[in-house]
This record gives structure tokens, C-alpha cells and sequence, in this order.
């Protein structure tokens, strides 16, 4: 790119004095990539999400031992619960397995992990929450890329300017960012638990997931574990709930 390309670039801040400058400069950007005006005029009410930022920079959990975060997380209990959801569910898991090759273990862990099985799924307007982060110099060009899924999702109708869901913008039971709802979701509506489930199995086997092999640290599994969740801790709390629930 060229000096004059990156000067027209909108530019990115870490307060909220300069976003609604910001969201007039990516208003041009995204009218001249075909974004429509309705998408556009959504964008234009998205306000600056001070919650989000706070919570972007605090993120502390992810970085305990394991034992910590499953105690933190309440590991036993989404142990426990996810054994008696993968019984009365039984023939909605046996149709994702058969599909994508994924078992029960792995979804339960991460449904219970993100939202609590469906009862934490967040209360942040989606639209604010990723255009402040494409905002913010954090971690722009990556919510950059969120932000145009989002606007292509409000534009398919796939979602509303007014759907809520986590503070970096996760939509649904499994708390999938917008582009992953573009490129793996299946089935319809995220805040639908089955649609949900298959749309993780799907993300999942997208990754590398290969039936029938193993998902423990060292196996062949993990991979698409970690491409789920960058923190270590994360991965290893997902792995062994997994197994447990399994």
C-alpha cells in the first residue's frame, strides 16, 4: 500500500474521543467495498463499548494453572451437567458425531465453558463491541476483518443491529465471533442451542478434527482445540472436560 492509501486508511485510537471520526473514515472504506447503506447506517449508531475495552485488557483468568481455571470456571459442574445433557440429548449428539465426526465430550465442554450451557450468553450490543475493538489499535486489522462479517451479517439478515452477545463481539450458545458465523455457521440462529453444537462440530472438523482420534494434548485432535481457543490454559481445560464428559 501505498503513502496515500495508508493515509486514507481510518485511523485507529485507544480512547473514545476519536471514534465517531474513525466511523466516518470506515463508512467511506466500507461504502467503496459494497457494504450497503442500511449496514452502513447500523454502523453509524454503534456506540463506543467502554465494557468491552475493560474487559479486553483484562483478561487475567488465562493466565492460572490449570487446576486454577477449572476451579475458577466450575470445571466439576460443567463435568456434571454435561454428562446429563449428552444423556437427554442423545440422538442430537449422535447426529453431529455422525456428521462431523466430533463426540459429545469436546461441545459439552466448550458449550459449558463459554456460556454456561446457554445461560451466560452475553448482554453487549455485538455491532458496538466489534466496531470499538476495530477501532482500538489493540488488535485492529483483526476486528477490522470482524467488523466487515458483521455488517455482511446484518446485511444477509443473519443478525440485527440490536443482537447482544459477549463483550469482543461472540454471538450464541458457543459464543462464535462473526466471521466464524460466515465461514462455519450451520442451521440457522447461534442463540438456537443444536444450531449452535453443529456449527462448533463444524468449525472443528473445518480445523482438522478426524473421527475417531484422540483430542488430549500430544493427539491428533488438539490441534483443532487450540484453533478454537488461543489460550493454552483454555485448551487443556477443554480437552480434559472433554474427556471426562466422554
Amino acid at each position: 500500500m501505498g503513502l496515500a492509501g495508508a493515509a486514507s486508511a481510518a485511523q485507529c485510537g485507544n480512547t473514545a474521543a476519536g471514534f465517531e471520526t474513525w466511523k466516518q473514515q470506515f463508512a467511506g472504506e466500507a461504502r467503496a467495498k459494497g457494504v450497503s447503506a442500511a449496514a452502513i447506517s447500523a454502523l453509524m449508531d454503534a456506540n463506543y463499548a467502554n465494557a468491552t475495552i475493560a474487559a479486553d485488557r483484562g483478561q487475567k483468568s488465562f493466565r492460572l494453572s490449570l487446576d486454577q481455571f477449572l476451579a475458577k470456571r466450575g470445571g466439576p459442574a460443567i463435568v456434571a451437567r454435561g454428562r446429563t445433557l449428552k444423556q437427554t440429548n442423545a440422538a442430537l449428539f449422535a447426529t453431529i458425531e455422525q456428521r462431523y465426526g466430533v463426540p459429545p465430550g469436546p461441545l459439552l465442554a466448550i458449550w459449558g465453558m463459554e456460556t454456561a450451557f446457554g445461560a451466560q450468553r452475553g448482554n453487549q450490543n455485538t455491532l458496538s463491541s466489534v466496531a470499538t475493538l476495530a477501532y482500538d489499535c489493540r488488535r485492529s486489522e483483526f476486528f477490522t476483518d470482524q467488523l466487515y462479517a458483521t455488517l455482511t451479517l446484518i446485511d444477509r439478515g443473519v443478525i440485527s443491529p440490536g443482537t447482544r452477545g459477549s463483550m469482543h463481539g461472540e454471538i450464541g450458545h458457543t459464543q462464535f465471533l462473526p466471521k466464524n458465523i460466515l465461514n462455519y455457521g450451520v442451521g440457522g440462529s447461534l442463540d438456537v442451542a443444536a444450531n449452535a453444537l453443529a456449527s462448533t462440530a463444524n468449525f472443528l472438523k473445518a480445523h482438522g478434527w478426524r473421527a475417531g482420534a484422540g483430542y488430549q494434548p500430544g493427539e491428533a485432535n488438539f490441534g483443532a482445540i487450540q484453533a478454537w481457543n488461543a489460550a493454552s490454559v483454555y485448551q487443556r481445560a477443554i480437552a480434559q472436560i472433554g474427556s471426562q464428559i466422554d
